[in-house]
């Protein structure tokens, strides 16, 4: 598969969406950057995107358009805390810098349903995170945060992460996939000072 063409002088942006592989990871918490994705390929223009498996850097990738831009949709094959060594691969593959690539995960520090959005900064313990970090070798990356909530009571972070979404929380995540979705978009057509003052103030 070669690399994207596009009129565009500033290539692709790369936008992983970080997840665990396997059915038995599907549908928790931890696994919303991959929901985000598929509803991001749903929404490609001129027709929904389609994932293949991309040998050479051990990812599922899309390569499409989204808000008039050229996008590699990635999910690393990997699992959630090795997720960085896929990711820098396929950074390189498409020449796609650091400061280009939009990360999609779950976040503990910010209510069950809001979107924050951020450059830099700490990992706050995610794994998926520090292994990105790590093997970009910079924290300068962009992040789609979805709030998944903090565990109740005495329940690890580690457990609670690899539950599934409540059946309170079940007729919300659709809500939380599609503001992520737009969040992404948003970043894609106004960057990141902008689409945060209408994402963090919704």
């Amino acid at each position: 598969m070669g690399a994207v063409t596009t009129a565009d002088p500033a290539g692709p942006a790369l936008i992983i969406g970080l997840a665990n592989p396997g059915p038995d990871y599907e549908g928790t918490r931890h696994n919303i950057g991959w929901d985000v994705l598929q509803e991001l390929a749903s929404r490609a223009l001129p027709m929904p995107a389609s994932f293949s498996t991309h040998k050479k850097t051990n990812c599922e990738i899309a390569q499409t358009r989204l808000a008039g831009k050229p996008v590699v949709l990635a999910r690393p094959r990997s699992y959630m805390n090795l997720s960085g060594g896929p990711t820098a691969a396929v950074a390189k593959y498409f020449s796609v810098t650091p400061t280009d690539i939009i990360a999609i995960h779950d976040e503990i520090d910010i209510d069950f349903g809001q979107v924050r959005l951020k450059r830099g900064g700490g990992e706050g313990g995610h794994n998926g995170l520090r292994s990105l970090s790590q093997s970009l070798g910079t924290r300068d990356y962009l992040r789609v945060r979805a709030g998944v909530g903090r565990p109740p009571g005495r329940m690890t972070v580690a457990d609670f992460v690899l539950k599934r979404f409540s059946k309170l929380e079940q007729p919300d995540v659709p809500f939380l996939v599609q503001d992520a979705a737009d969040a992404v978009e948003l970043l894609l057509q106004h960057g990141l000072e902008i689409a945060q003052n209408q994402v963090h103030s919704a």
